[in-house]
């Protein structure tokens, strides 16, 4: 996988620009915090997301998750098969661990989302404040979700 062709968010999901679509999922990052995917809770196509608001839920012996969108826009598919082997999203997330496709309703959504370049240094200042966080009891409750600037 061509990490370039992505686009990435503060909530820990990849998304893929197909043109009149946007293919959605998690990092690898989001999915290794995670540990063994058990369940995949996925909105049904025609349902419309909101940037920043919850799509669904990802859960796994450590965590049920929130999935938070990257846009706002109108689901068109899911990956059904997660329903029947979501331990696809541990295995191959990048690919046929995919979650959902969305038409954007704004194109300029994609613009504000960040590089694989820019995701490789937002983990690091995530890893530097975990290490220095004296609050942090080693939950994962915020693994989606979105920094309030």
């Amino acid at each position: 996988m061509d990490m370039s062709e992505l686009k990435f968010d503060e909530a820990h999901t990849w998304i893929r620009d197909e043109g009149k679509e946007v293919v959605i999922g998690i990092t690898s990052y989001a999915q290794d915090q995670l540990g063994n995917v058990i369940f995949v809770e996925l909105p049904d196509p025609g349902v419309s997301i909101e940037k920043e608001e919850p799509f669904g839920s990802v859960e796994s012996a450590k965590a049920v998750e929130d999935l938070v969108a990257p846009l706002t826009g109108k689901v068109t598919r899911r990956n059904d098969e997660l329903t029947d082997m979501p331990e696809v999203v541990n295995e191959d997330c990048y690919g046929e661990g995919w979650l959902i496709a969305v038409a954007p309703s704004d194109a300029t959504d994609l613009d504000k989302l960040m590089t694989f370049e820019e995701y490789k240094k937002h983990l690091d200042v995530l890893d530097v404040d975990d290490s220095g966080d004296e609050d942090d009891d080693g939950d994962d409750d915020d693994l989606f979700f979105f920094d309030d600037e």
